[in-house]
């Protein structure tokens, strides 16, 4: 691997990791959204719908970031995975 291509890999890495962020913070608070229509028996279409689209959104980032490589795919995910801490210390705080 020559010093272009491991910087180029490692750039798009930093990339999905802030997208993985991102849409971490977007999913989590979609999911918060979704339990407090199911806990307020607000009905049923809009949390299956929060949680399919949830779900497909997931799905689709997380194969994009698969097609550009393993390294891609774990930045996107380690970015996913710190806004999920983020999620769960706000919503102690706020519990």
């Amino acid at each position: 691997m020559t010093d272009a291509t491991l910087a180029s890999t490692l750039l798009i890495a930093t990339a999905m990791a802030l997208a993985g962020f991102a849409f971490g913070l977007a999913y989590f608070q979609a999911l918060r959204r979704t339990v407090d229509l199911i806990a307020g028996r607000h009905g049923w279409a809009a949390p299956i719908g929060l949680t399919l689209a949830r779900l497909a959104g997931a799905i689709v980032l997380l194969t994009l970031m698969a097609q550009l490589g393993a390294l891609p795919l774990l930045g996107g995910f380690l970015g996913f995975l710190m806004a999920r801490m983020i999620a769960v210390r706000l919503a102690r705080r706020a519990g």
